[in-house]
């Protein structure tokens, strides 16, 4: 009995034997790839931090992060200080910008048989898609305000009530923790010819993106009385004004205010207005633009004047009653104060003064109607 036992006990060794060689081999294997992967994270930190090329990935995401309402984030990537200061530098090259003396080389003799047409256009470059709308009357354009006393509008919901053809969202608005109501604009809002809103008065330089009552765009930093002496007619504040006199501003990828979606707005020389639509914050389908990429195609199709609008969670454009684009946020289309439609007939819109007779300064642009 004792016999037979031996040889099950020397296989059952020989087997255990078998088994602990894989085991001590997959340690070996594990640990050789965690050294490999440990030492490729230490390589990527390296160039992320510390190489020209990763330096500037490295600034372009702070700058997206900094057009959203995350903005605090983009600390982690370049450290508070330069947060700071980059904001700063930015509203200052804004500035500097918005001073570049526009000639206005743009053809307005504009004849009875003007092209009443409004065309789209669809556009795509790396990573992004989105659209022109041509408008080649730009006496059709007019800045249209919410309709709702305390609380922003839906672009959809402005065509719709309006009878507008088309039209996109407009300037900026004073928006708490991204969390606003829209009603509170910012700077800004004139609407056929009348001044319907001046948050800090009629003396105070702002930055303005608008249209005079010949179709002749304007953009830059403006008094409002000096708007009222130029003619301008429809205006909204936002910036920055970035081709002018046919030359793009926006020097390079780096300096182009990070990839968010965009709205801009741009005229060509024969006096077409362009308003260009990017869709953004979609992995899979379009992640934005920076500024330089709306720049270019915008020089491509040869506009000579643009300037920048309410992008992010706000960008939305409407033709025929419907939402062309796919906007941003999760919640669907903001309440606004303002938006640009274009109309058959502008000259027979109404738009009342909706601020008229409210102390803005005490309103409460964080509470909903």
């Amino acid at each position: 009995m004792k016999r037979d036992l031996e040889p099950n006990i020397k296989r059952n060794l020989n087997r255990t034997k078998t088994f602990k060689a894989p085991k001590r081999k997959k340690k070996r294997v594990f640990r050789s790839l965690f050294s490999i992967l440990f030492i490729l994270m230490l390589v990527a930190v390296g160039w992320f931090y510390l190489t020209p090329s990763g330096t500037n990935l490295r600034y372009m995401l702070a700058d997206t992060i900094i057009t959203t309402k995350h903005r605090y984030l983009a600390k982690y990537l370049i450290g508070q200080s330069e947060l700071d200061r980059r904001v700063a530098s930015y509203s200052k090259e804004f500035d500097v910008m918005a001073q570049v003396k526009d000639k206005h080389n743009v053809n307005l003799n504009l004849s009875a048989t003007v092209n009443k047409s409004v065309e789209i256009e669809s556009i795509s470059g790396p990573g992004f898609k989105g659209y022109i709308m041509y408008v080649h009357d730009p006496k059709m354009v007019r800045v249209v305000t919410t309709n709702n006393v305390g609380q922003g509008e839906q672009v959809l919901s402005m065509v719709k009530r309006t009878g507008a053809i088309a039209g996109v969202n407009g300037g900026g608005f004073d928006d708490p923790n991204w969390n606003g109501n829209g009603f509170k604009p910012a700077g800004i809002v004139m609407s056929g010819g009348e001044m319907l809103y001046k948050g800090s008065g009629m003396n105070a330089p702002i930055n303005v993106v608008g249209i005079d009552r010949n179709g002749l765009m304007v953009a830059g930093k403006y008094k409002p009385s000096e708007l009222l002496d130029m003619g301008v007619r429809e205006a909204v504040t936002f910036q920055p004004k970035f081709i002018v006199n046919g030359k793009g501003l926006v020097r390079n990828e780096a300096d182009g205010w990070g990839i968010a979606p965009r709205t801009c707005m741009a005229q060509k020389k024969d006096g077409t207005i362009m308003f260009v639509v990017i869709d953004g914050r979609q992995p899979g389908y379009s992640i934005g633009a920076t500024l330089y990429d709306v720049q270019k195609i915008l020089l491509e199709k040869g506009a000579v004047t643009a300037a920048n609008l309410d992008g992010g969670s706000s960008t939305v454009l409407v033709k025929d009653d419907k939402v062309i684009n796919q906007p941003s946020s999760r919640y669907g289309m903001r309440y606004l104060p303002t938006a640009f439609l274009i109309f058959d007939h502008p000259d027979q819109v109404a738009v009342n003064n909706i601020w008229q007779g409210i102390d803005m300064k005490n309103f409460d642009s964080s509470k909903k109607k």
